[in-house]
C-alpha cells in the first residue's frame, strides 16, 4: 500500500451537522470534507445514511459540559455522571451512528479539562477502534493526553474557520490554515453548517486543490500521524565493519 503524501494536506471537519434539513446540502461541496453528526438530532440518520451513499467519512460530535454551562442538546456528557452514566449515554449515540470512524467534541470546555471522564470516554473509544479529534474549546485540555493513556489514536485541530462567520475573517482564518499546511505539512480545521460558511467553502475549496493542497479525510491525517511515529520509533541500523587482526 502506497503511504499517502505529508506535504499540503489539510482536513476539514464540518461540526453540528443534524439539527436542520439545510445540513442535508452540505453533501454537494467539493472535496473529501469530514462531517461530525450531533447524537439524536432530525437529521442526523439520513444524513449518515446519504453521506455513507457518497463515501463521506463522519465522525461522532459528542456535546460536552462547557465551562460557561451552555445547553448540550442529547447525548451529553457532563461532570455529574458516574462512570456508567457516561459510558451508556457515549455508547448509546455511537449505536445510533455506526458509520462513524471517529469522535471530536461538540463544547466541552470543562469536561475535557478532567481526567476521569476522559478516561472512561477513551475505555469507549478504544473498544470500538475509534479515533479522537480533540476540537481543543480549552487550552487546559486533559483529552489528547489520556487518549495516549489508552492507546487511542488521537489528533487535534489547527484552525476555528468560522468563529466569526464572515467573508473577510474566513478568508484570514484559511490563509492561517494555508500557512499551517505549508509549515507543518498538514492542517485541520474546524467549520460549521453556517450560510456563509458554505457560500464561502463552494468558492474556496476549488481554490485550494488548485493552489495545490489536498484535501483528505480527518482519518488520513491520524493515520499518518501514527506512521510517522511509527517509523520514528524503529531502531536505526548498526553496521559491522570488520577490523583486520
Amino acid at each position: 500500500m502506497a503511504l499517502p503524501s505529508a506535504a499540503k494536506q489539510i482536513a476539514i471537519v464540518i461540526d453540528d451537522i443534524g439539527n436542520h434539513k439545510r445540513d442535508l446540502q452540505l453533501l454537494a461541496l467539493p472535496g473529501q470534507l469530514s462531517f461530525s453528526i450531533l447524537p439524536h438530532t432530525p437529521y442526523s440518520q439520513q444524513f449518515a445514511y446519504l453521506a455513507s451513499k457518497q463515501k463521506k467519512e463522519l465522525l461522532l460530535h459528542v456535546p460536552m459540559q462547557s465551562t460557561q454551562d451552555k445547553a448540550l442538546g442529547p447525548g451529553a456528557l457532563t461532570l455529574d455522571m458516574n462512570k456508567w452514566q457516561l459510558q451508556s449515554t457515549l455508547g448509546h449515540a455511537l449505536s445510533t451512528l455506526p458509520q462513524v470512524k471517529g469522535v471530536n467534541n461538540h463544547m466541552g470546555s470543562a469536561l475535557t479539562q478532567y481526567v476521569e471522564p476522559m478516561k472512561w470516554t477513551m475505555e469507549v473509544l478504544k473498544k470500538r477502534g475509534l479515533f479522537f479529534l480533540d476540537s481543543r474549546t480549552t487550552e487546559y485540555t486533559q483529552a489528547q493526553n489520556v487518549a495516549n493513556l489508552y492507546g487511542v489514536e488521537n489528533i487535534s485541530r489547527h484552525i476555528f474557520l468560522d468563529n466569526e462567520p464572515t467573508a473577510e475573517a474566513l478568508r484570514v482564518q484559511l490563509e492561517a490554515l494555508k500557512h499551517t499546511a505549508d509549515t507543518e505539512q498538514f492542517a485541520i480545521a474546524i467549520a460549521h453548517p453556517y450560510p456563509e460558511t458554505v457560500a464561502f467553502l463552494t468558492i474556496a475549496l476549488p481554490e485550494l486543490t488548485a493552489q495545490g493542497y489536498e484535501i483528505v479525510p480527518v482519518s488520513q491525517l491520524v493515520e499518518l500521524k501514527y506512521i510517522q511515529l511509527a517509523e520514528h520509533k524503529k531502531p536505526k541500523a548498526r553496521f559491522f565493519i570488520p577490523t583486520s587482526d
